[in-house]
């Protein structure tokens, strides 16, 4: 008998280590996931902070990774269309499946913006559900931070009081980094950006896009094109060009160049620059960068 309760007490404990297998889709996803499961969750992360999740292709590692997970974590608003419903169907994976708990669509926890009213080829590469490029608003992250606590206690409830604290941690660091950003120039900024990725953060911290590289998403700029934002440039105080580190170093160049206006790469994702070591430090690289203190 005692012999049976050992092993059993043996069991249990091994049972009770075993941290939570999650794929994550975006690096900034896995970033938040890792602050809030730390060494409750072994995370695998799809793309590369290099990689445009625009374009991305299904990989046989990713079908792997996903067959093996019991949370998978994406961006969602169609930004992984290209590539991972095929994974999710190669996966044949049960826990991972639409409308399953380890199925987690973290737009779900955001209000989307520019929801097109209408579609068509013409518009470009357009999102129908709504711009995905979330990841560098606070004011999402910070919901997307605690459906993440809730989806991980709800499937590993035993370490529920762990994920909590470690939620609490980060929306404290959190508001402590969004008193120190307020301190930063930013409103009234005008902006020109190679793709639609900063009108949430815009949104929040009042500086101005008014331009894009890309004509339409997804379209290269062309010679007219450029000539039309050069002219914008010369009739509108333009104080930065931003692109990522991903797509549009050249045409930013160019620009900065002929109109006489800095110019930054940013991240795309942490760990698209040097600065990028975690969300945070990659949301605050770029509002030092627009703000003209980095």
């Amino acid at each position: 008998m005692k012999k049976i309760s050992a092993l059993f007490l043996l069991l249990f404990s091994m049972t009770s280590l075993c941290a939570t297998k999650a794929v994550c889709t975006l690096p900034f996803i896995s970033d938040i996931v890792k602050t809030i499961g730390k060494d409750k969750v072994e995370i695998t992360t799809l793309l590369k902070p290099t990689e445009d999740p625009h374009y991305a292709e299904p990989k046989p590692s990713m079908i792997l990774a996903a067959r093996k997970c019991d949370i998978l974590f994406y961006n969602g608003l169609d930004l992984e269309i290209g590539y991972l419903p095929k994974i999710i169907e190669s996966s044949n994976n049960p826990k991972i499946q639409p409308g399953k708990d380890g199925n987690v669509d973290l737009s779900q926890f955001i209000s989307p913006i520019e929801i097109p009213s209408t579609l068509d080829r013409s518009m470009g590469d357009i999102h129908p559900l709504g711009n995905p490029h979330y990841n560098y608003s606070p004011k999402n992250i910070r919901e997307v931070a605690k459906g993440i606590e809730y989806v991980l206690s709800k499937i590993d409830p035993q370490n529920k009081t762990i994920y909590e604290k470690n939620l609490d941690d980060f929306l404290n660091n959190l508001s402590a980094k969004e008193e120190e950003w307020k301190n930063l120039n930013l409103k009234g900024k005008k902006v020109i950006t190679y793709h639609k990725i900063l009108e949430y953060l815009a949104k929040e911290f009042g500086f101005d896009i008014v331009g894009n590289i890309e004509p339409k998403p997804g379209i290269p700029p062309s010679a007219k094109h450029l000539r039309s934002l050069l002219e914008t440039m010369k009739n509108s105080k333009i104080d930065i060009i931003l692109t990522t580190n991903v797509i549009g170093e050249k045409e930013a160049k160019y620009l900065s160049e002929k109109g006489g206006v800095r110019m930054a790469i940013i991240p795309q994702d942490v760990g698209g620059t040097k600065e990028a070591g975690n969300w945070i430090s990659m949301v605050e690289s770029v509002l030092k960068k627009i703000s003209g203190d980095n």
